[in-house]
């Protein structure tokens, strides 16, 4: 029968309790991430700006609590904004 310690099972509670944390985050931040590119597929400039900024605001906080590392969330930023962009450049 091997030992386990107190602390051992108390860390994996706690890796458990982080785990839900980390995956509501990042499962909310997926679903803002998908309405700006449903925007950006339908062609609303209007709509895809307002989703730009609540997905922005919604990496920024996941970097806070650790979700997502800062460079993954920066780079998820910048193609999110190129595509919103292209929306309103002059490119056809």
């Amino acid at each position: 029968m091997p030992v386990i310690h107190k602390s051992t099972l108390r860390s994996a509670r706690q890796a458990e309790r982080r785990r839900d944390r980390n995956k509501a985050t990042l499962s909310a931040v997926k679903t803002l991430i998908k309405k700006v590119q449903s925007a950006v597929a339908d062609k609303k400039a209007d709509d895809a700006k307002t989703a730009l900024r609540a997905a922005t605001s919604a990496l920024g906080k996941a970097v806070t609590k650790g979700a997502l590392k800062p460079n993954t969330a920066s780079r998820r930023i910048s193609r999110l904004t190129q595509h919103v962009n292209g929306l309103s450049g002059s490119r056809s």
